[in-house]
């Protein structure tokens, strides 16, 4: 937003400047993964690569899916799971764009405010994760999850409301809050619900592959809704039902300890 600060110039000194961010991005991600190629024990043996390992991965995932439909706790979570970050990977992917379109930005302002706003949900998300975990330690990770979601609904009424920078920033503030204990608090639930094996890999393989296809179901629900009413807005609304249905599965499951 400000190369000359950092003595860039030139005919397009913003475009320039995006370019050197994107190789800061590559010196960063190259310097820290330095550490996972030297200190962390590679236990696998050197294989050819042959046609079988396109295959591997997909036998993988049906071995783990064929386990998983005989136990029925699993089953339900997954389901749960499904449903609600179906609409949680949504709204994280258009918030930007809903800020772009629908907030009345002075002139001039709209690409810094969104800047701040996407940095100010990934700082607040630490604080999050981490008030998260203390509400899953006194209420258990199902009831806690169930609270986030009933939160990721009132934060869909509130967007749908919101037209202003201040009321975007503060809504930014919130998402922040829930979105990073959503996230990790979902992930060790599985984790704790799978069954004891050395193949922990495959069953978070699956698990991932669901969060994919969930993001896919819900950005097609969304531009759906989006093109059919002609408003973000009411794509948003939406939303609150899944969520809601996403707290009233995971509601039905029962177990204690969790």
């Amino acid at each position: 937003m400000y190369p000359a600060n950092f003595g860039i110039s030139g005919e397009n000194p913003e475009l320039l400047a995006m370019r050197y961010s994107f190789i800061s991005v590559g010196i960063w991600w190259i310097s820290f993964s330095q550490y996972t190629f030297y200190f962390l024990p590679d236990q696998n043996e050197k294989k050819k690569i042959i046609k079988d390992v396109i295959w591997n991965g997909f036998r993988e995932l049906n071995e783990v899916w064929n386990e998983l439909k005989k136990i029925i706790l699993i089953k339900k979570y997954l389901i749960a799971f499904f449903i609600y970050s179906s609409a949680l990977q949504t709204v994280l992917l258009i918030a930007a764009y809903f800020g772009e379109q629908e907030i009345n930005w002075p002139k001039d302002e709209k690409t810094i405010g969104l800047i701040v706003s996407i940095l100010l949900i990934q700082l607040i998300a630490m604080f999050g994760a981490i008030m998260t975990s203390k509400l899953s330690e006194k209420f258990g990770n199902i009831h806690t999850l169930i609270l986030l979601n009933i939160i990721w609904a009132l934060l869909c009424v509130g967007g749908y409301f919101i037209t202003e920078p201040i009321e975007f920033y503060i809504a930014a503030a919130f998402v922040g809050l829930v979105m990073g204990g959503i996230q990790a608090l979902s992930r060790s639930t599985f984790s704790k619900m799978i069954p004891n094996t050395e193949n922990t890999t495959s069953y978070f393989s699956f698990y991932d592959v669901s969060q994919k296809v969930s993001i896919v179901f819900g950005m097609t629900l969304f531009a759906f809704v989006d093109q059919i009413t002609g408003s973000m807005r009411t794509s948003i609304l939406v939303f609150i039902f899944i969520f809601l249905l996403g707290a009233f599965l995971l509601k039905r499951i029962k177990i204690k300890n969790y």
